[in-house]
């Protein structure tokens, strides 16, 4: 059996891969792992639990409130709320851990469970290790009688945390948004409610797209995968700009008012350049990961912005931010960290710090963004093949180097393995898009080639 734990905590198909049982005995498991060196006396440990607006999203919080629960722990239960909700809530409270159901952007079958720290971190590999082997040991005894753990989900408690979440985004707002018509689209997913309050409560005039909460179509043509929609709503009532946010809202993409798509390495090279002015970018660093497109790391060059690079997943970078004292860095599908405000990816609180950019500035967001030039960058998802021999295959590493020769310093190649889904992606960047394309084809044929499953 492979890893449980991928590269966003335990993801897959609700009631197949991930079941009711599954879900209370990672709930037990991260208990007690998380809590046996607690003090004596410390009290019952206190466990955050929200989820997004997934149908399942309900029988598995019921299981990881009961696996909680009966493990001794106090549950406070938030309801539908954004993943950093959850996050900054575990902080903000002294919770010694949290639970999001939510398999982020991906469709609707699927479900997550992503943990957080006491602090509202993310876990540490081992202490992911240390949770997947507890869950294959034998059984420990349960507590009973007034041991067992306890539920709050009382709505003014419930209320005013989230209030708190709430108050603590606009608190981070460079300049207020009065003047600023922009497109949300909340993927029919945990910012439906949240994303417009934010944006309203910050000035700007706000156009809610996708914004239900209809579990059934989360992510369904919407939000930060789907981005025609957004484009559209911006042309048609005129916006400045259209933001768009994934299932559990952790991701933010943008379009301008022109319709063009402007994506996680344009917002970090607007945001790195604003907080460099402000004197807020520590050591003048930015974290992003191998994805990034090297037209972000030209401009970084040319402001004097040293650009440091992490294999793929949000918890590599924030682990390197962690690291080195950095306060920005992110992926290019949106996830953008701001640890002066934030432990995890928000793209609620990235929204507010591009919209307040704009602001700021008096700049459209297309001006903005010219502050980067992409270079074309072609991806290519090969599926069918043993993606864990990425690797080690001769053939395939032969491939590369032939296609890094015809590059040289002017594009590069990248494949590995998804840390979500069963593929292998092939990402191409070259001086033309027809170069990029051609590789990226032709790179793509030797993954199936090389890396094709026996029968």
């Amino acid at each position: 059996m492979g890893r449980l734990f991928g590269t966003d905590g335990v993801r897959g198909v609700a009631n197949v891969d991930l079941t009711a049982e599954l879900a209370l005995g990672l709930a037990e498991s991260a208990v007690e792992v998380l809590t046996e060196h607690r003090a004596p006396g410390a009290g019952r440990p206190v466990v955050v639990v929200g989820r997004d607006t997934r149908p399942s999203g309900e029988f598995l919080e019921a299981a990881v409130v009961a696996g909680l629960a009966s493990r001794g722990a106090d549950v406070v239960r938030v309801g539908v709320v954004p993943t950093p909700a959850v996050a900054h809530i575990v902080a903000a409270t002294g919770a010694d851990l949290g639970v999001m159901l939510s398999a982020s952007h991906n469709p609707m079958p699927d479900n997550g469970i992503k943990l957080f720290a006491a602090g509202g971190h993310k876990l540490p590999d081992e202490v992911e290790d240390a949770i997947e082997a507890r869950l294959a040991a034998s059984p420990r005894r349960r507590p009973i009688g007034a041991a067992v753990g306890r539920v709050r989900d009382e709505p003014g408690y419930i209320a005013k945390v989230v209030d708190g979440y709430v108050d603590h985004l606009l608190s981070t707002l460079p300049a207020r948004l009065d003047g600023l018509k922009v497109v949300v689209d909340c993927a029919q997913g945990a910012a439906s409610t949240l994303a417009p309050r934010v944006l309203r409560a910050a000035g700007a005039d706000v156009v809610a797209l996708h914004a239900d909460g209809d579990g059934e179509r989360i992510n369904e043509g919407s939000g930060a995968t789907h981005l025609d929609s957004l484009r559209a709503a911006v042309l048609e009532h005129g916006a400045d700009v259209g933001i768009a946010h994934d299932g559990d809202a952790d991701r933010c993409l943008a379009v301008d008012a022109a319709g063009e798509i402007v994506d996680g390495d344009q917002i970090m090279a607007v945001c790195a350049l604003a907080m460099a002015e402000r004197g807020e970018l520590t050591s003048r660093r930015l974290v992003v990961t191998v994805m990034s497109n090297l037209g972000l790391h030209h401009a970084m060059r040319e402001a004097g912005i040293e650009v440091l690079a992490t294999p793929v997943g949000d918890r590599y970078v924030l682990a390197e931010m962690r690291r080195h004292g950095i306060a920005l860095g992110g992926e290019q599908s949106g996830h953008v960290m701001f640890l002066r405000h934030a432990t995890t990816g928000d793209g609620l609180l990235t929204a507010l710090a591009l919209l307040g950019r704009m602001r700021e500035t008096g700049q459209p967001l297309g001006e903005l963004t010219k502050a980067m030039t992409k270079l074309p960058q072609v991806m290519v998802n090969v599926r069918g093949v043993d993606r864990a021999r990425v690797s080690r295959s001769a053939g395939l590493a032969d491939a590369v180097r032939e296609a890094e020769t015809e590059l040289g310093d002017e594009g590069r190649v990248l494949l590995r393995p998804s840390g979500t889904e069963p593929l292998v992606r092939v990402m191409v960047e070259a001086p033309t898009d027809a170069q990029a394309r051609a590789i990226a084809v032709r790179l793509a044929e030797a993954v199936e080639r090389e890396l094709a499953i026996s029968v």
